[in-house]
C-alpha cells in the first residue's frame, strides 16, 4: 500500500468518524495542522508525507457494574503508515485504575491485532471498548480475573460481521461468496456492485473462516466494518434466536449506472430496516437511511 493510499485511508476514516460523532463532545481531532497537512497531501497527491500523526479523542459513556454511568475517553492516533501498522490508542476512565487500564489497553491491542491487522479499525476498536470495559471496572477486577472472565470458546460466541468492498463485480468472487457461506453454515447477505457489502452471522470460529478466505482474494479494498459478537450458553437453539437472515443471499437492489453496477441504496436501507438491522446503514455510508 502506497503513502498516498494510507492517507486516503486516514482521511476517509476521519470523515466516517466526523459524520457519525458531529458533536465535539463525543469526536475531536487535536491538531488541526496536521489534519490540514493531512488533507493537502491526498488533495495534491503529493509525495511528500505528512511530518506529524493525526490524534483524536473518541468519548463515550458507559454503564459500571453497579448501574452507574461514567465517562471514558479513547485517546487516539495514526501512525504514518496507518493503516499497515495498528493505531496508537490508550483508553482512560475514572473508574479504572492503573493495573485495570493497563490490561484494558493490551487486551484491546490483541483484539485488534487478530481482528483487524491492516484495516482501519477505530469504529471496531470503540465498539470493543464499548462492549468490554465495564468488566474492567469491579472493584476486585485484576488482570487475571478480568483475562479469565472475558475469554469463552469461540464455539459459544455468535458472530456477525459486516463487511465493506470497494467493489464487488467479480463472478467467481461472487460465487466463492455464495459456496462459503453455504459450506460453513452461515447466514446473511451479500450485494455485489459499487461498493460491495457483506453480512455473514453464525458461531464466531465459522466467520472467522469466512473472512479469512475472503480476505486472501484479490480486493482494491476491502474490511470489516462492524462486528458484533454475543456470548451464549452454546445451544444451537439460542444460535437460532440471534439470527437476523433465515439464510445468505445475493441481494440485487435495482441495479443502475453505465455499467449497471450501482444498487439503490434506498431499497438496502428498507431490507436493513425489515431486518432489524437499519442503524448498520448510517454506519457503512455516514448518513440515515431513507
Amino acid at each position: 500500500m502506497s503513502n498516498l493510499e494510507e492517507a486516503e485511508l486516514q482521511l476517509s476514516e476521519l470523515d466516517l468518524l466526523s459524520s457519525m460523532f458531529p458533536n465535539e463532545d463525543e469526536f475531536k481531532v487535536i491538531d488541526q495542522l496536521a489534519l490540514a497537512e493531512l488533507k493537502d497531501h491526498v488533495d495534491r497527491d503529493t509525495l511528500e508525507v505528512p511530518s506529524s500523526k493525526i490524534q483524536f479523542m473518541l468519548n463515550l459513556e458507559l454503564e459500571t457494574p453497579d448501574g452507574k454511568m461514567v465517562p471514558l475517553a479513547l485517546s487516539c492516533a495514526f501512525p504514518l503508515k496507518y493503516p499497515a501498522v495498528l493505531p496508537e490508542i490508550t483508553i482512560r476512565s475514572p473508574s479504572i485504575n492503573r493495573s485495570q487500564q493497563a490490561q484494558l489497553n493490551t487486551d484491546l491491542i490483541s483484539y485488534l491485532k487478530k481482528h483487524c491487522a491492516g484495516e482501519v479499525c477505530i469504529l471496531s476498536a470503540r465498539e470493543w471498548v464499548k462492549d468490554h470495559a465495564a468488566a474492567y471496572m469491579t472493584k476486585d477486577s485484576s488482570p487475571s480475573t478480568v483475562q479469565k472472565s472475558s475469554v469463552q470458546k469461540s464455539e459459544n460466541i455468535f458472530t456477525r460481521l459486516w463487511i465493506y468492498s470497494h467493489h464487488i463485480y467479480n463472478k467467481q468472487k461472487r460465487k466463492n461468496i455464495l459456496d462459503w457461506s453455504k459450506e460453513l453454515s452461515l447466514s446473511g447477505f451479500s450485494m455485489p456492485g459499487k461498493p460491495g457489502i457483506i453480512c455473514v452471522e453464525g458461531p464466531q470460529s465459522m466467520c472467522e473462516e469466512f473472512w479469512a478466505r475472503i480476505r486472501r482474494l484479490s480486493w482494491h479494498r476491502i474490511l470489516i466494518r462492524h462486528r458484533e459478537d454475543i456470548s451464549l450458553e452454546g445451544t444451537e437453539a439460542e444460535m437460532e434466536k440471534q439470527k437476523k437472515f433465515l439464510a445468505f443471499e445475493e441481494k440485487i437492489f435495482d441495479a443502475h449506472g453505465a455499467r449497471g453496477n450501482h444498487m439503490d441504496l434506498g431499497q438496502l436501507y428498507h431490507f436493513l430496516l425489515d431486518s432489524g438491522c437499519a442503524d448498520m446503514f448510517q454506519l457503512y455510508f455516514g448518513v440515515e437511511g431513507q
